[in-house]
């Protein structure tokens, strides 16, 4: 079994940045994922890395503002939220597939508990 534990969400203002953090239980060489679920949509995936680091994809409406990252060494994945608009206002989610990155969530076996961001105009 593995934990995932995001932090870093709260208030911002539009334009500002945020970092999340998302810490595993213990090592685990996976494909880590970001979704967010904004009120009254469904879950939606926003960027994804390979379990070395060196391979990474987003969704479109993140693409140039975000950027995601990794320490193994420190069981962590990191998201960097830059420009944001009120439209990125949403619960975020850190999860882990052991087979490998992917933009479903149905590829992934572990998911943390979410951390609220929200992004006042």
């Amino acid at each position: 079994q593995v934990q995932l534990v995001e932090s870093g969400g709260g208030l911002v203002q539009a334009g500002g940045s945020l970092r999340l953090s998302c810490a595993a239980s213990r090592r685990i060489l996976y494909g880590m994922g970001w979704f967010r679920q904004a009120p009254g949509k469904e879950r939606e995936f926003v960027t994804a890395i390979n379990w070395k680091g060196d391979n990474t994809y987003y969704a479109d409406s993140v693409k140039g503002r975000f950027t995601i990252s990794r320490d193994n060494a420190k069981n962590t994945v990191y998201l960097q939220m830059n420009s944001l608009k009120p439209e990125d206002t949403a619960v975020y989610y850190c999860a882990a597939a052991s087979a490998g990155w992917a933009v479903s969530e149905l590829e992934y076996e572990y998911w943390g508990q979410g951390t609220q961001v929200t992004v006042s105009s």
